[in-house]
């Protein structure tokens, strides 16, 4: 006696078939875009605006000819280019 929710050998062998297309070909969520803009930009703003904080507060406390704000605002935002461009060839690679 078939118990409910017991299946067919060939109800079985049909949906480990769709299960195998769907890993071979996903489909790509409309949201993922928006997640990988979102994550590039936090890479990039992120250490940008924190180079800028860091440079306020040297040139607060230090008395030098070099504007470090300018300086760290500057070397934030190469490190976050290169944090977002790293991310995005991790990405490419992956698929």
């Amino acid at each position: 006696m078939a118990r409910q929710g017991d299946k067919s050998p060939e109800k079985i062998g049909q949906q480990a078939r769709r299960m195998q297309e769907a890993r071979k070909h996903p489909v790509e969520s409309p949201l993922r875009g928006v997640s990988v803009f979102g994550m590039i930009g936090w890479s990039v703003a992120l250490p940008t605006v924190l180079g800028a904080f860091l440079g306020v507060w040297l040139d607060k406390t230090t008395q030098s000819d070099i504007s470090w704000t300018i300086a760290l605002i500057l070397g934030g935002l190469a490190l976050g280019i290169l944090i977002a461009w790293s991310w995005m060839e991790k990405e490419r690679n992956r698929r």
